[in-house]
């Protein structure tokens, strides 16, 4: 519940051996599922989603850690795939059934989901908002430490912009689920977000910290 409403289901599993976040949100009201970011492990995977009837497979990059599972994953649930356009990790040519950008919205069962295109860690990077709630599915975007990696200074900077003009704008309530590692709630990093993005790194790129 979210005050007093029925919210969607988030079902989440670590899988892989770095390990990262695969998540199921399930509408509780059809028992309608969508799978979000297959990284490893199909079996685990597939007891995620239990009894749930899966419309789609949900990607929030295309990393390989995040995509591991994909192709079991759609063979066993045989649904469409829907992600950014691209262009994706070292030119992968990836079947998508649905191109996903900012403005998009999924349904899963008699809810919602909201795209944002958040670039920077890597081109093809969304999040995904559970309208009417405070949950955002933000891939490697942002973790509790810092922003995700950057291979390049053009890249970080990218970043930067996408902080700036997208996660900054989210609301101090919002809680976000990375690819990694635990969820964060955005107002308790919002001070340390906000100087990070006015400081000059000059030219870096890379593992940054939000105190650096």
């Amino acid at each position: 519940m979210y005050g007093d409403k029925i919210r969607l289901e988030l079902r989440q599993q670590e899988v892989g051996p770095w390990p990262m976040n695969t998540f199921a949100l399930v509408c509780p009201i059809t028992a309608e599922s969508v799978l979000i970011d297959p990284g490893a492990d199909p079996d685990k995977l597939q007891t995620m989603l239990g009894n749930s009837k899966p419309l789609a497979i949900l990607l929030t990059h295309t990393h390989p850690d995040h995509i591991g599972a994909l192709a079991e994953m759609r063979q066993r649930l045989d649904v469409p795939l829907l992600a950014h356009a691209g262009p994706h990790f070292n030119g992968l040519d990836l079947d998508v059934d649905r191109h996903l950008a900012t403005g998009d919205s999924v349904r899963v069962g008699q809810f919602r989901l909201s795209v944002q295109y958040t670039p920077g860690h890597i081109d093809d990077q969304i999040c995904y908002l559970l309208d009417d709630d405070n949950r955002i599915i933000v891939g490697d975007t942002i973790f509790k430490g810092g922003p995700g990696k950057t291979w390049s200074a053009a890249g970080f900077e990218t970043t930067i912009e996408t902080l700036r003009e997208v996660v900054l704008n989210w609301s101090d309530d919002v809680t976000c689920y990375p690819g990694h590692g635990p969820s964060l709630v955005l107002g308790q990093l919002r001070a340390a977000i906000e100087a990070f993005v006015d400081k000059d790194h000059g030219a870096f790129y890379g593992d940054a910290t939000w105190d650096m």
